[in-house]
């Protein structure tokens, strides 16, 4: 499995996956998102389907009515349960919250793996497959810095966060980006307890267009002079940017982001954002399919990559306005590998 895994890493477009064991053909596994309306999740079920069809493997779906729909992620955990899965994909709205009825599960030998957003503790699960989000901040609030220039030490910087409940994809993205921007972040995994004068506002968008634009009406009211604009994701920012063009700010405000979905990209391409960091939801998807084939075969656990606490899927920098010191792919190079 780590050889298979290693040789997506290196950039090898749908991995080869090993051929389906016998023991495996009665295998149901379950992938639970935390909705099917961001298009990451989308590219999320479609790895995840087709790394069951391979595996010969049953694979219910579920995902939340919105981001942060908490009620039908327990709703779809019991279901696993109830249906014998033997392994269940999650991407967590309630990185604590839903930490009970995951040990709940994995009593029942069900082997669980979260994807992109880790559980509080991490060990709550017996793997997570996901994006470094605290370097993807890093990566989009050192190319902001970097391209303001001296105009960075006066920056009005506001955030556009996920939700109330601040899971950890959240607080990860959000301090990863204020601290490549240079700010003390002063709790690392809490968001809003920071005093440097640029960090100016946050609001939360629920991770869609929609909940973007309401954030950035709201903020350039209360902030007019704000000139940077860091978002959860590429649907946030998409909402952000047509409310800064509805007043005339397109032109002089930045907005970085996270997916690196192929929407997101031409954003990127079109001026819209400026840099965004790529992660590959296909391949979390598709390889958490894989350890849980393995898991049903042999009992085999996934492990972490070499000194982390989970196994790292990659992410790149996207834009096309490079900076000296940071590597980055330009937009129409992204558009070839968005969301493989």
């Amino acid at each position: 499995m780590r050889k298979t895994i290693a040789f997506a890493l290196a950039g090898v477009a749908g991995a080869a996956l090993t051929a389906v064991p016998a023991a495996a053909q009665e295998t149901t596994a379950c992938l639970i998102t935390k909705t099917d309306a961001n298009p990451f999740f989308v590219k999320m079920r479609e790895g995840a389907e087709a790394a069951a069809a391979e595996h010969g493997i049953e694979l219910q779906s579920y995902a939340g009515r919105i981001d942060g729909d908490v009620d039908s992620q327990i709703q779809a955990i019991e279901s696993c349960i109830a249906a014998g899965a033997k392994g269940i994909l999650i991407t967590p709205s309630d990185s604590a919250g839903l930490v009970p009825l995951v040990e709940q599960a994995r009593n029942q030998d069900i082997l669980v793996i979260a994807l992109d957003t880790p559980f509080e503790p991490a060990s709550a699960a017996d793997a997570t497959f996901a994006t470094d989000n605290r370097q993807a901040g890093v990566l989009i609030g050192k190319w902001a810095a970097a391209q303001l220039g001296d105009a960075a030490a006066d920056a009005k910087i506001v955030s556009l966060d996920l939700n109330a409940m601040m899971p950890t994809v959240d607080y990860m993205r959000n301090q990863g980006f204020l601290e490549g921007f240079g700010v003390d972040v002063k709790d690392p995994n809490m968001i809003g307890d920071e005093d440097d004068p640029r960090y100016v506002g946050r609001d939360v968008t629920n991770g869609n267009e929609e909940g973007g634009r309401a954030a950035m009406e709201s903020l350039l009211q209360a902030h007019p002079d704000l000139n940077v604009v860091y978002t959860i994701n590429e649907p946030a920012a998409a909402g952000a940017y047509e409310a800064l063009r509805a007043v005339g700010r397109e032109g002089d405000v930045m907005v970085v982001s996270v997916d690196g979905g192929c929407p997101g990209v031409r954003n990127v391409e079109e001026g819209i954002i400026g840099a965004t960091s790529m992660q590959f939801p296909l391949l979390m998807a598709s390889l958490g399919i894989e350890a849980i084939a393995q898991y049903a075969e042999d009992g085999t656990l996934p492990e972490p990559s070499p000194g982390l606490d989970f196994f790292n899927t990659g992410v790149e920098l996207v834009t096309d306005a490079p900076v000296e010191g940071i590597e980055s792919m330009t937009a129409e190079e992204g558009l070839e590998r968005c969301w493989g």
